[in-house]
């Protein structure tokens, strides 16, 4: 709101106190209102205006990652259904103007759309999928395990794991517990390991395979 010192004559003042006569009022449109405050004693009157802005909160929000899968930099787009002009957040990170969000990381998010006036804030779920480069199995609760996250439980996709000599340790599921970095019971020393994933294809349904290698850390 902007508060200024009006120009108005009589009888703008008059039609004001017509229709608010008390000391509060809620307008039903846009537009400049003009209050007047009367001294009752003296008769002194001081006018004040502020204008009042239109509020369109947003009907929809559709959140797309535009990045490849399995990409460097995972990129989540958004799309508002709505005539106002919003903002947008992703997670507890800082509202902003741009629809994109880049560098996102793997897993599950939350993005936040309000309209200017901070009006009717909707939200929507996204999942990035993508792999740790790390895992820690030292039994503390953190990263204990290593998997491939954000696969659905439709997915058909299978896990090989090897060790940098392609010795096969074992075959895992995207949507199990994920491997413990143990082989036959026995803990595995830090090290380099190497994956093959055979997965379909999100968007295409295509049948691919990804090669790529991550970090054991004791």
């Amino acid at each position: 709101m902007k508060n200024e010192t009006p120009t108005f004559t009589p009888i703008a003042m008059r039609i004001f106190l017509w229709i608010c006569p008390d000391s509060s009022y809620s307008p039903i449109s846009e537009g400049t209102y003009t209050v007047l405050a009367t001294n009752m004693a003296s008769g002194c009157r001081i006018p004040a205006s502020t204008e009042v802005v239109s509020s369109y909160p947003p009907e929809t929000i559709e959140v797309t990652v535009t990045s490849e899968l399995f990409s460097d930099n995972n990129i989540l787009e958004v799309s508002v259904v709505g005539t106002g002009e919003y903002e947008y957040r992703l997670d507890f990170g800082p509202w902003q103007r741009e629809t994109l969000f880049e560098n996102v990381r793997i897993g599950e998010h939350t993005i936040y759309v309000r309209d200017l006036l901070n009006c009717n804030e909707i939200t929507q779920k996204k999942i990035v999928i993508g792999y740790p480069k790390f895992f820690t199995p030292n039994g503390d609760g953190y990263h204990d395990t290593w998997n491939i996250v954000g696969m659905t439980m439709k997915s058909r996709s299978k896990i090989y794991i090897f060790d940098r000599y392609g010795k096969l340790l074992t075959q895992i599921s995207p949507t199990g517990e994920g491997w413990d970095g143990t082989f036959n019971g026995v803990q595995l020393p830090s090290s380099d390991y190497w994956f093959v994933l055979d997965y379909e294809d999100p968007v295409t349904g295509k049948n691919n395979q990804l090669r790529a290698h991550f970090t054991l850390k004791r």
